[in-house]
């Protein structure tokens, strides 16, 4: 399993319930959240797959929201 962060600029629950079908479909995530709290909107990805970070960037990306890779 690997846990990708990324910061992105979705803000509302709309937005989360706009990307809910994609991200729930995606054959290499076992899990997902976006932080509507966190002042980086963080979307916390636990993968079965490693090397899938960067299709979560261009699916994010292809529905019009801002993303990048959070890193230490």
């Amino acid at each position: 399993m690997e846990l990708l962060l990324f910061r992105t600029d979705i803000k509302s629950k709309k937005k989360v319930k706009y990307l809910q079908p994609m991200l729930n479909d995606h054959s290499g995530i076992l899990e997902w959240s976006i932080d509507l709290e966190d002042i980086d909107n963080v979307l916390r990805i636990e993968a079965t797959a490693q090397n899938i970070e960067e299709d979560i960037i261009g699916l994010v990306r292809e529905h019009g929201f801002y993303i990048k890779t959070l890193t230490d």
